[in-house]
């Protein structure tokens, strides 16, 4: 075995070494440095490397100075791309490549060295270059820019931007399009405001503009859904020689369609058609797909398909298929079908789009038979299924909660050779959790996992809100902390699901940690989501902290709902501080807190509960003098309250006047008034009450309502002979007993049981006042 032999001693200098290098490099063609100076690794320092790349000798060959760069940040061992020591010698390797016309390598070299520059070196020698380093170009800043750009870093790319500006140096109409473009597209608050900077500071510095530049400025208000500014800019166009084409039109025709606005589409077609220009197909296509869009407007996206054929423009499948579309969410699928047959008489094959979308649309508006008969069909003509077919199965299977179809289909779509996704994964486990099944959602939850898959947010919110149902808040928790390790977007309605879940659980300490973990993640909660908090809180008794809460809503800028203002009132009056409740009301009146029925029955429910029954005649009263609706949970209310202090005659006089209304009796009403008989030793008014109550018999129209059925199973039907048999025994006290007992149970009696224990309940008052 022989040993390798150790390199050849370098040249004696950094000089010599420099000079014998440039002298190989300069002798080669080809790639020399595998072959030629591999020797020389263990000595290319940044500085020898710097030497050679910027010797006279090799200025006219760019190819093997770039071949040699890429070499050395392979082999030498301190000379790395990001690196400080590295920047000399890429700056003047940039320099070499621009002189030679080679912007595509240059470009490749500044994306590269960006990528692996996380200290940003690189920007902070573009806008203070050393003094011991080449002056920068115009083209260096041209393709700083877009390859800040191709990165990502459209700020990044504005500074260098404005670094131009300042020295006066014109960028190239290019590299001026080629930011607006990306910072248009960036999501950022300043992203339209910088675009127009660039084109003002651009068209200063001496750019001449092009429609490109303004059509990209355009698409940018429209993603704003700034369209007068649009329209503005559209006419300005022309103060710079600029007209007007089709992409511009088209750009703002697809934007208001998006929107709905068709009144503006039509204003914009008209105008297109005064500067002489015509719908393209592009233009069609954006129309028909806006109509389709916009609920109730189908006959307009068939007259534009008419439009377009008499224009000599020949459909294509997607406009078909656009169509297609827009006849399925209206539920005129049969015209849908068709469209198809109209497809194929024009020689254009339906393909797997145009399939799915009608199985989508039988599912939806008529039945899964329907949908067969597509699939059927689909396979005749020879189109196969795709992803997307199996999980419009998987996910019409597990709405119809058919979950062992949704589950056989995802073994066929397996054995077809398609991999479930997290579509796929994400429609199993809600549809698991709406069929109650948790376990089972749970076990495709961690498949998915298992699989490197991720739940969207609404999975992930679905499954908490089951495990809060179920009452499993440990479980909950966990998942939610695993979720947001994991990476998952998480937000308010996934906290707000468990705060409120802790609430119901009388867990309001651990509702309030989470609401301060969700603060802490910036999760700005929404107006449902502080309602939540202040329901829980107002409910667990703590109603001073439900205020702070209403006040920080207010300070994050959100506007209280009825929701919000009822909430405390409520939580004020279930505190037993009606005064306070009152003065809650009166003070947000002030600030146009607009009372709606429930606020008055809060109110109402609160002065009855202590007793005052005067004030609550008064709001009551005074609320429907103000022509402001009421319901029957007003009347029952009051009634319940007159009934209990025995002033029947007035309690008569407001059922009488539910009757006139419609609003009942109903069960409530009858709850109110029985309550009084069977506590004993009332007045002949409750008799009376509820002999009228019978007579009208408004009180049993209802069953379901009232739960009480002729109809009823076995159970209930012995429960109903039980107290029948009672009554007529004249022992009334005991059926009554054994009604209350069935009504805790939820169960339900027979209507002509429960009529026979309110007559007897009425004779033996009357009896019990003839003795007397």
């Amino acid at each position: 075995m022989t040993s390798s032999s150790p390199p050849n001693p370098p040249p004696a200098t950094p000089s010599s070494l420099t000079e014998t290098l440039t002298l190989i490099l300069s002798n080669t063609t080809n790639n020399p440095t595998t072959s030629s100076i591999s020797q020389f690794i263990p000595y290319l320092t940044p500085t020898i490397i710097y030497s050679i790349i910027q010797s006279k000798t090799l200025k006219s060959h760019p190819q093997i100075l770039l071949h040699f760069f890429n070499f050395s940040l392979i082999h030498a061992p301190s000379f790395s791309i990001g690196s400080p020591t590295t920047l000399p010698s890429f700056f003047t390797l940039l320099q070499t490549l621009f002189a030679h016309n080679k912007y595509s390598d240059a470009k490749t070299l500044l994306v590269n060295f960006i990528a692996a520059d996380t200290r940003h070196l690189l920007l902070r020698r573009i806008l203070h270059p050393a003094r011991d380093m080449p002056r920068h170009s115009k083209a260096l800043y041209d393709t700083a820019i877009g390859a800040y750009v191709q990165t990502g870093n459209p700020s990044f790319a504005m500074i260098v931007f404005r670094r131009m500006k300042r020295l006066r140096i014109c960028p190239k109409l290019i590299t001026c399009n080629t930011l607006i473009n990306s910072l248009v597209k960036h999501s950022s608050s300043h992203s339209l405001l910088y675009s127009r900077q660039v084109v003002n500071d651009a068209i200063k510095l001496g750019v001449v503009p092009n429609v490109n530049m303004f059509n990209i400025i355009i698409n940018g208000y429209c993603l704003e859904n700034k369209f007068s500014e649009a329209r503005g800019l559209i006419h300005k166009m022309r103060d710079f020689d600029c007209v007007p084409d089709n992409v511009t039109y088209n750009t703002l025709l697809n934007a208001l369609c998006k929107k709905g606005r068709l009144g503006e589409v039509r204003e914009v077609l008209l105008e297109m058609k005064g500067y002489g220009l015509f719908p393209n197909r592009n233009t069609y296509n954006t129309l028909i797909h806006g109509y389709c869009m916009r609920k109730g407007c189908l006959n307009e996206a068939t007259r534009v398909l008419e439009l377009m054929t008499e224009s000599n423009y020949v459909p294509d499948v997607w406009t078909y298929n656009t169509l297609i579309s827009g006849l399925c969410d209206e539920g005129d699928v049969d015209e849908a079908v068709r469209v198809v047959g109209k497809m194929e008489k024009l020689k254009l094959l339906p393909e797997v789009v145009t399939y799915n979308t009608l199985i989508d649309g039988c599912f939806k508006w008529k039945d899964g038979s329907e949908a067969v008969k597509i699939l059927d069909l689909m396979s005749e003509r020879g189109v196969d299924r795709n992803e997307v077919t199996y999980n419009i199965l998987v996910k019409w299977y597990c709405k119809e909660g058919d979950m062992d179809k949704a589950s056989q289909t995802v073994e066929h779509m397996e054995g077809s050779g398609f991999v479930p996704d997290s579509v796929t994964y994400n429609t199993l486990i809600n549809g698991y959790c709406k069929a109650g099944d948790l376990r089972e959602a749970l076990k495709i939850m961690r498949d998915m996992i298992g699989r490197g898959l991720k739940m969207d947010t609404f999975t992930v919110n679905t499954v908490l809100h089951t495990l809060c149902v179920e009452k499993k808040l440990d479980e909950a928790y966990r998942l939610l902390q695993d979720c947001k390790n994991r990476g998952y977007i998480i937000d308010e309605v996934s906290y707000g699901t468990l705060i409120v879940a802790y609430f119901k659980n009388g867990n309001a300490d651990d509702a309030l940690k989470l609401w301060d973990e969700m603060k802490e993640r910036e999760i700005v909660p929404s107006i449902v989501t502080y309602n939540s908090i202040i329901g829980g809180l107002c409910k667990s008794g703590k109603t001073d902290q439900a205020i702070m809460k209403l006040n920080e809503l207010l300070e994050n800028g959100l506007s209280p709902d009825e929701t919000t203002y009822n909430t405390v009132i409520l939580g004020y009056c279930w505190e037993g501080d009606v005064e306070k409740a009152f003065q809650f009301h009166n003070d947000m009146v002030k600030n146009d807190f607009k009372p709606d029925i429930y606020t008055c029955n809060i109110l109402l429910h609160g002065l009855c509960s202590k007793g005052l029954v005067e004030k609550a005649f008064t709001l009551f009263n005074t609320w429907v003098s103000n022509g402001k609706n009421v319901d029957a949970v007003t009347y029952n209310t009051l009634v319940s309250c007159l009934c209990k202090v025995g002033r029947f005659e007035d309690a008569t006089g407001l059922v009488t006047e539910m009757k006139k209304k419609n609003l009942g009796p109903d069960k409530y009403t009858y709850n109110a008034v029985l309550g009084v008989l069977t506590d004993g030793g009332k007045h002949q008014e409750a008799e009376d009450l509820m002999s009228k109550m019978i007579e009208w018999g408004d009180v049993f129209d209802d069953a379901n309502v009232l739960g009480v059925k002729e109809e009823i199973d076995a159970s209930s039907g012995a429960y109903s002979e039980n107290i029948d048999k009672l009554c007529s025994e004249g022992k009334y006290r005991d059926a009554m007993r054994v009604f209350v007992e069935v009504s805790e149970m939820g169960m339900a009696v027979k209507k002509s049981t429960c009529i026979n224990l309110m007559c007897a309940l009425v004779k033996r008052e009357i009896s019990r006042s003839n003795v007397v």
